[in-house]
């Protein structure tokens, strides 16, 4: 392993774990907010304003993760970036109009006339669920190195499926945690329809994963590194158990536990990304591209780690600060 850090190598591979970083906060916190505009439209128009308002104040800044993410990707992998684009341009194309729909009918949903209000609501369902199975599709054709056969984008189309039931299981607990009386009593639901979904999408990338690569077959079956990966699995299975029974005593007097849900499926989505940034590396592109041969010049890259040592504490401390200003029970949202 020590070769790999090798002179400047550590910058490429530094800028690498930034970006995965990035992407893996964002999954999370647009993830929730993704799920609950898929779960909305379950939902009856007076929880559907409880529902919204519950992500109100965030749903802006989550998205700054993902442009940070991408920004460290063109800048720092300019190869990669390149690559990677080129194959998905038409799925970025989609999610790029999804997140359109969601802004627009965010604000207009609120100032629109009675008789109006639903078609606003169907657009902000419908460009979530656009958003949330894109990154899902993204993702299925970046793991099989984007093949481009038949088999590889029936893969894709059912991880895209198996994504959206994973936002929506993290948004379900996310409404247990911001919601109270029916409207949680309902999240509790969809978050155990959606955890059945979510684990059988979990099956299908692990299972598949080592089947379309020799290399990461070898890496995840040879010693030592069989006993580094083994954690991962077992401590997920162990929190999908977790969430499935604390789901079925939900919700409790008091309100207690209702936390513990949403922080669960954070562990669940923390622990699969490890296991895909340990299958791929040292490849940025699985099988085509490695960090160190997509990475920009040493020069470059000292220059970009200059500029995201002010900016990854701001954006960070600016999201901690929002959830500390808004922390509590959603309440109803207004635009006074």
């Amino acid at each position: 392993m020590s070769e790999l850090f090798q002179g400047d190598q550590w910058l490429a591979y530094t800028f690498a774990g930034l970006m995965g970083l990035s992407m893996l906060i964002y999954a999370v916190l647009d993830g929730y907010d993704l799920g609950v505009g898929v779960l909305s439209r379950f939902a009856n128009g007076q929880d559907k304003d409880l529902m919204i308002a519950s992500i109100g104040p965030f749903w802006d800044a989550n998205e700054t993760w993902l442009v940070l993410g991408v920004g460290l990707l063109l800048v720092a992998f300019p190869a990669a970036h390149g690559m990677i684009l080129s194959h998905l341009y038409l799925p970025v194309a989609l999610m790029l109009l999804g997140l359109v729909f969601r802004g627009v009918a965010f604000d207009y949903r609120a100032k629109a006339p009675a008789e109006q209000k639903g078609r606003w609501n169907f657009s902000f369902f419908f460009g979530s669920l656009l958003v949330a199975f894109a990154q899902g599709f993204m993702l299925g054709h970046y793991i099989l190195g984007f093949a481009d056969t038949a088999l590889a984008w029936m893969f894709s189309v059912l991880v895209g499926v198996c994504v959206v039931l994973g936002y929506s299981l993290i948004g379900a607990c996310w409404l247990i945690l911001k919601c109270e009386g029916d409207l949680q009593r309902k999240a509790i639901g969809w978050a155990q329809r959606a955890l059945i979904g979510a684990v059988a999408g979990i099956a299908l990338v692990s299972l598949s994963t080592p089947l379309v690569s020799a290399r990461i077959f070898d890496k995840w079956f040879s010693l030592p590194e069989f006993f580094y990966l083994s954690p991962v699995p077992l401590v997920t299975g162990g929190l999908v158990i977790g969430l499935a029974v604390l789901l079925s005593r939900l919700p409790k007097a008091g309100d207690r536990h209702s936390w513990m849900p949403f922080a669960m499926v954070i562990g669940i989505y923390v622990l699969c990304f490890l296991g895909l940034a340990f299958s791929f590396f040292p490849y940025i592109v699985p099988e085509q591209m490695l960090i160190v041969e997509a990475a920009s010049a040493p020069a470059s890259l000292w220059i970009i780690l200059i500029g995201t040592i002010f900016v990854l504490p701001v954006l960070a401390g600016y999201t901690v600060f929002a959830y500390w200003v808004f922390n509590g029970k959603a309440g109803e949202l207004h635009y006074d």
